[in-house]
């Protein structure tokens, strides 16, 4: 049985990130009169490198994809969207307050056993703000705390607040060993695992080889270990060109990789294997921290209002989005529902114009629009490792938004970079890194409280019916959460404090391979070798 981690993630900058519909083969697949075989590398692609690959110090969907190979958490997800086993057996959860029961015989990729008070040290070091974890308030809610009983293989833990998914969240955290734990530099560099490959070369900017652990027998639900067909290494290649992506898949150079632009039709024509997820890929965040002009609802308003969103999404994806419906993609979803819909503003130059003349921003000599001495200028940042239209879309955007009186400086940037500058040096006004989300309530932390470099709060929003909806989901367990969660986040739309329009289909191709894809990226443990 196959399953989906619990993650989150920034697309192109994170997680965690971002949704399966998993892997079937398709019609005329390479693999269809090939047999398994035992022994083999597989080599894939990622877009970037991953910078640090300490689970609990990330949120890059690149380190999150590394992550999974060395990584395991404590419950998996079937497709359906009940828990299955991870690295316990046994669980039980409330919205307060949840216990686990490790399986028996784990051991680290150092060969030391996993305790109870390890996978407790995990959680209470997410928990503790004075660690300053960016998963804080995503996976593990600020201020939680974990008890452990050794001899018991339990875990205990108190949330640090109401969770209407706390057991899929604190079950999807990536657990690390005990040296891990002692020192921070090994899980940096890929070390002290519990997952089911071992990092054994790291070429930063070039390759990291993972060799799998001959050990690992306790993979998700009923996985084992001596099926045939599974790979011995992992290489993953840091490939940030599409077309040099696909010329490897068709010359064997790669086994595996998520490819979108005019590339996928020359792959799928030539019947490759292939994997497909929805994930989030047009998305706007605006900075609406201290002096910047997206403080200003109306300046946020206007420069919706003057974008075709239709038009720049089929720029975005090449003619093969689907519109967006919410924030959260991923399969199986937790509450589902449209969000968008009637509360985007709609298409309209004329109106653009007068929302910002109303507002008091008025046209200078050189026809850009200034309000109290600040002019309408705007940097605005994208992923150069989220394929090759994101740069003329963002020209398209440009454009648009020059038409309206704003000065526009574009600024492409790859994934840690993107990191750095949302939650480093604050120096952007617009983001057209999405946010890819498994859970409504993993969006907090990104749409309130605290702000960087305390919190994860990157454009600095402050939106009180929000806050106020999200505070009365977290009451409500499950299903009976949805609604209010569809409330809130219908609130941040409305505000135009985040704007979704566009999600793209992204199909992970394989050559001489066939494999699963959940949370948005590959899962490991179904990878199978074929020649």
């Amino acid at each position: 049985m196959r399953t989906a981690r619990s993650t989150v993630a920034i697309v192109g900058l994170l997680a965690v990130t971002v949704s399966a519909c998993g892997g079937v083969a398709q019609s005329g697949d390479r693999t269809a009169n090939q047999k398994l075989v035992d022994g083999t590398t597989f080599t894939m692609a990622i877009g970037s490198d991953p910078g640090t690959l300490d689970p609990h110090l990330t949120v890059l969907s690149v380190a999150g994809q590394v992550g999974r190979f060395l990584y395991d958490s404590m419950i998996g997800l079937a497709k359906d969207g009940k828990p299955i086993a991870g690295l316990a057996e046994k669980w039980d959860a409330t919205t307060t307050a949840a216990t686990f029961t490790l399986r028996k015989g784990i051991t680290c990729s150092d060969g030391s056993p996993l305790t109870a008070s390890d996978v407790a040290a995990n959680i209470n070091f997410v928990g503790d703000p004075a660690n300053k974890s960016p998963i804080s308030g995503l996976a593990i809610a600020s201020g939680t705390k974990a008890t452990a009983d050794d001899a018991a293989r339990t875990v205990s833990l108190t949330s640090g607040k109401p969770d209407a998914f706390l057991l899929r969240n604190a079950g999807s955290l990536a657990i690390l060993c005990g040296n891990a734990l002692r020192d921070r530099a090994l899980p940096a560099k890929g070390s002290g695992g519990t997952g089911m490959f071992t990092m054994t070369e790291a070429v930063p900017n070039d390759h990291y080889t993972l060799t799998r652990r001959k050990d690992y027998a306790w993979g998700p639900g009923e996985w084992k270990s001596d099926q045939p067909g599974l790979p011995e290494k992992v290489v993953l290649r840091v490939v940030p060109n599409a077309t040099t992506v696909s010329n490897l898949l068709l010359s064997g150079g790669l086994n595996a990789a998520a490819v979108i632009g005019p590339d996928r039709q020359r792959l799928t024509a030539q019947k490759l294997f292939h994997a497909d997820f929805l994930a989030p890929v047009g998305e706007f965040f605006f900075n609406q921290g201290a002096g910047r002009p997206g403080r200003d609802e109306a300046v946020r308003r206007a420069l919706v209002q003057a974008l075709d969103l239709g038009q720049v999404g089929k720029v975005l994806t090449n003619g093969t989005g689907e519109p967006a419906k919410g924030l959260v993609t991923a399969e199986p979803k937790a509450c589902d529902g449209d969000t968008i819909t009637g509360n985007v503003p709609a298409h309209d130059l004329a109106s653009a114009k007068s929302t910002l003349d109303a507002a008091g921003w008025t046209p200078g000599p050189d026809g850009v629009r200034a309000k109290d001495g600040k002019r309408l200028a705007l940097t605005v940042i994208y992923g150069t490792q989220s394929g090759p239209t994101v740069a003329p879309t963002a020209e398209l955007v440009q454009q648009s938004w020059k038409a309206v009186g704003a000065e526009v400086t574009l600024k492409g940037v790859d994934s840690p970079g993107l990191s750095q500058v949302l939650f480093g040096t604050g120096e952007w006004e617009v983001s057209m890194a999405p946010l890819g989300l498994v859970l409504p309530s993993q969006a907090v932390p990104f749409f309130s409280g605290a702000q960087p470099p305390n919190g994860t709060n990157f454009a600095h929003i402050e939106n009180a019916e929000y806050d106020g909806k999200v505070r009365q989901a977290a009451m409500m367990a499950g299903d009976a959460s949805c609604p209010t969660w569809l409330a809130a986040e219908a609130a941040l739309v409305k505000r135009v404090d985040t704007v979704s329009y566009v999600d793209s289909v992204v199909p992970y191709f394989g050559s001489g391979t066939k494999f699963e894809v959940n949370a948005g990226s590959v899962d490991p443990s179904s990878i199978r070798m074929y020649g």
